[in-house]
């Protein structure tokens, strides 16, 4: 966990006291919603379909147990009870008044959190592996490069106007989690032949309305030249980016049209006057971040101790052990994945009640500490592997130990129509629907490894694109429609999934998700071959001539 100083409290303070009278100036109507909206969104506070939602930023996923309580707080007194876990590891609150919004955002201040450029055309939430300094395959802890980036962006003078809003993530592990190759800025930190950290550097990906992978510019740059190069980047897209089209505003575009080399090109330009000033990182700096992050105190423990090996004698806890866990750096220890996709619930939602058993959980068995993934999902990434068993019975006791995860149930979705202003269709209702469909663990688990999302409009909050298969909401002569795609993926190996064939309406979707999942099953080599890799190795023509034949 980053430990936050008094500036941070302090800064936060005056923030809140700031909207609190912008908030008191609209009530009163001497602010226009015109007006209040730049003010507002500056703050993370969105004008929804039916009311005000604040979105809150958890900085590269990480949560203390005092925070997740705080939300729970908020959830319970200024919501409805719960709040939203999002794809950019951010939650959102959907339902608080206006007038109660800056005595929420100060609660949430005093544990050291915000809503500061969730939104807008700014640099927002670095995002980062949910496992980061847990997992045994990383090069270094994600999060900590992560910080500096937050650290270096928040209310930057130069980059707090851009022309479209601005995503980065990083990864450090050889698998991706952090689906960095659909981010206008992706990072892998990697070490080269001399074994040095460094990164590559991947522009020009997103999804939306165009979709584009990311094209590596920089294949390896020193870590200490982090903050210079990104800026250059930066740099080069406040100037050349698009101002006049907000469809063609982001760097995606700029990168498209200029081409990828031309684009590097510009930012080595821009970097060679600044690579060697004062964004240069020294290793004092760095040090002085990594040396704010308090890392737990590992006990000596053994793998595979007696009270794990006994409670594996419980099938049901067998079957989530082998779903939910994950091996951790520390021997002893494990990564423990909390799905919030319980079958029939909207995805990515949590309780108020179960943000705090999560939170006392967290003290209890996790040193505190909470992560939250791009998929929607929770993660205790460092319990020690004899806590496993009564851990298990405590979430399960509150319906969080639904052994899906990355099963087909395991969805991705927006809110879609359900909330927001910009959705041409419902999301949540049809990832329920299809959850229900698969809600057999023996079929799900002989379906095998397969990501579903879905986006309820073209603005991808849902990440349809990369889904193994996607699901696009459209809306047809005032009826909701559903473009299906087939054989996207957001890891290492990320690639924009190819639509499937004409839409079709809202009641046919689960039934054809059905229809996909039995084509594949006929036509995959052996269980060991996973959806996407059936797909890449035959294409979409044989799923399209079985799918459509039964419609």
């Amino acid at each position: 966990m980053y430990v936050y100083d008094e500036f941070d409290r302090t800064f936060l303070a005056e923030r809140v006291a700031e909207f609190r009278d912008q908030v008191e100036r609209r009530l009163a109507g001497a602010l226009s919603e015109d007006e209040f909206k730049p003010l507002r969104l500056m703050n993370g506070v969105y004008l929804q379909l039916h009311a005000y939602m604040l979105r809150v930023a958890i900085p590269y996923g990480t949560l203390s147990s005092d925070q997740l309580r705080k939300m729970a707080y908020v959830a319970r007194k200024y919501d409805r009870g719960y709040g939203h876990f999002t794809t950019r590891q951010n939650i959102q609150f959907n339902w608080i008044k206006l007038e109660d919004l800056p005595d929420a955002m100060a609660a949430l201040a005093e544990v050291g959190v915000h809503g500061i450029q969730t939104s807008g055309n700014c640099i927002r939430n670095v995002t980062t592996d949910q496992w980061a300094g847990a997992t045994p395959e990383e090069v270094d802890d994600p999060r900590l490069w992560a910080e500096i980036l937050r650290q270096y962006s928040t209310l930057h003078p130069e980059f707090s106007y851009l022309p479209r809003k601005f995503k980065i993530a990083i990864t450090a592990a050889p698998r991706d989690r952090a689906a960095i190759k659909v981010h206008d800025i992706g990072l892998r930190l990697h070490r080269n032949a001399e074994g040095v950290p460094g990164f590559e550097v991947l522009v020009g990906g997103g999804l939306g309305r165009t979709p584009f992978i990311g094209k590596s510019i920089k294949p390896f740059l020193p870590a200490e030249h982090i903050l210079s190069y990104v800026e250059a980047v930066m740099r080069v897209y406040n100037q050349f980016g698009r101002r006049d089209n907000i469809y063609k505003a982001r760097i995606k575009i700029l990168v498209h049209e200029i081409g990828a080399e031309a684009f590097a090109a510009e930012v080595e330009k821009e970097w060679e006057a600044i690579r060697d000033g004062a964004l240069r990182l020294d290793q004092a700096s760095i040090g002085e971040i990594r040396d704010r992050f308090i890392y737990p105190d590992f006990e000596a423990l053994t793998d595979k101790p007696a009270e794990l090996v006994e409670a594996l004698k419980n099938e049901r806890f067998a079957t989530w052990h082998r779903n939910s866990i994950h091996r951790h750096k520390q021997p002893g220890h494990a990564i423990v994945t909390i799905s919030l996709k319980p079958v029939g619930a909207p995805p990515g939602d949590a309780t108020a009640d179960q943000m705090d058993l999560i939170a006392d959980l967290a003290d209890q068995y996790a040193f505190r500490e909470i992560r939250v993934g791009h998929e929607q999902n929770l993660c205790l990434p460092n319990v020690a592997q004899k806590d496993l068993p009564a851990l298990w019975a405590a979430l399960d006791a509150a319906g969080l130990a639904t052994p899906n995860v990355n099963h087909i149930s395991d969805i991705i979705a927006c809110p879609g129509l359900d909330y927001c202003s910009l959705a041409n269709a419902r999301a949540i209702p049809v990832a329920q629907e299809i959850a229900k469909r698969f809600a057999d663990l023996e079929r799900s688990r002989g379906v095998g490894r397969l990501h579903v999302n879905i986006s309820g409009c073209i603005n991808a909050c849902g990440h349809h694109h990369v889904g193994h298969i996607g699901i696009l909401g459209v809306e047809k002569n005032g009826q909701e429609f559903y473009q299906i795609t087939i054989g996207g993926r957001a890891d290492e190996k990320a690639q924009i999934g190819t639509l499937l064939g004409p839409a079709v309406p809202y009641e046919q979707v689960p039934g054809l998700i059905e229809d996909i999942v039995d084509a594949y099953m006929e036509l995959r080599e052996g269980p060991k071959e996973l959806f996407v890799d059936t797909v890449h190795r035959l294409g979409v023509e044989p799923f399209k001539e079985r799918v459509y034949a039964a419609h």
